[in-house]
């Protein structure tokens, strides 16, 4: 792990993910990314956008496949009801020799290396932790650390996003910290054509035939506003696919049991029947 003294205090930093993750379809959602993102003079500065959709829509892979077509380095911070300020900036860890050393968040990590942080779920961080970002996301883009008492400055090319998932499970953002977090970017679910697109680009390995029934089962679901997502169609057609192994039946014929069991039975209704 790469080090960096600040004012005398040494940080170890987080490294970047490498994920294989590419956007699919809907270039237009990308375009609105890297231009929320872009700075067009010596004086402007780069938004802190938030994405929102349903849970998986696709925010965190539009999110990172926008950061590499910036070239830069990705970091992923997962947020949960239970991070607190010093997870988010700096954290105290035991060092092999039994010291206090400090360990750079991915968000640190990210501010000092010029790289994209993804904040990952960040409706479902608390008020307190929130309140830490404050000065990060306007125009003095810094952050503070109680633990060590540094002013951590971010790198020019830094960059900030935030997916949001539309849930009951998700605190509620104060308006301080909503106002910070702009544009905000709505992913929708795909069409049916980029639907196909996206579980081919994730099951190279799949037939068109058994695409194509995961496509419709989900194209109906999206009809009446249905939370079932392209990942769970993923998850479908790779079940069926491996039951396909294990029994030798035809996909088709596995799908109702493919379903049943990622979705439940309710599910089932919007199967296209016989």
């Amino acid at each position: 792990m790469e080090r960096t003294t600040i004012d005398g205090i040494a940080l170890t930093l987080a490294n970047p993910v490498e994920l294989p993750l590419r956007w699919v379809g809907q270039t237009e959602l990308l375009k609105q990314l890297l231009a929320a993102w872009m700075v067009i003079d010596e004086k402007d500065i780069p938004f802190s956008p938030r994405l929102i959709g349903k849970p998986g829509v696709g925010k965190t892979t539009l999110a990172y496949a926008a950061a590499r077509e910036l070239d830069r380095p990705v970091y992923l911070f997962q947020a949960t009801m239970d991070t607190r300020p010093e997870d988010l900036i700096v954290s105290p860890v035991v060092g092999p020799d039994a010291k206090i050393q400090y360990a750079g968040s991915s968000l640190v990590s990210a501010m000092l290396k010029g790289g994209v942080l993804i904040l990952d779920e960040g409706n479902r961080m608390s008020e307190k932790a929130w309140a830490s970002l404050a000065p990060l996301l306007d125009d003095r883009r810094y952050v503070e650390s109680i633990v060590t008492g540094l002013r951590i400055h971010a790198h020019k090319d830094f960059r900030f996003v935030v997916t949001m998932n539309e849930d009951a499970s998700t605190f509620d953002i104060p308006e301080y910290i909503h106002s910070r977090l702009q544009p905000q970017i709505y992913i929708d679910f795909p069409d049916s054509d980029e639907e196909l697109q996206i579980l081919r680009e994730n099951l190279p390995f799949a037939g068109t035939r058994i695409l194509k029934y995961v496509v419709d089962f989900l194209q109906r679901a999206h009809a009446v506003d249905e939370l079932y997502s392209v990942r769970d169609g993923i998850n479908i057609a790779r079940y069926a696919l491996k039951m396909m192994q294990a029994t030798g039946k035809e996909p088709k014929e596995l799908l109702p049991l493919a379903v049943e069991r990622i979705l439940g039975a309710e599910a089932l209704s919007y199967l296209r029947p016989e």
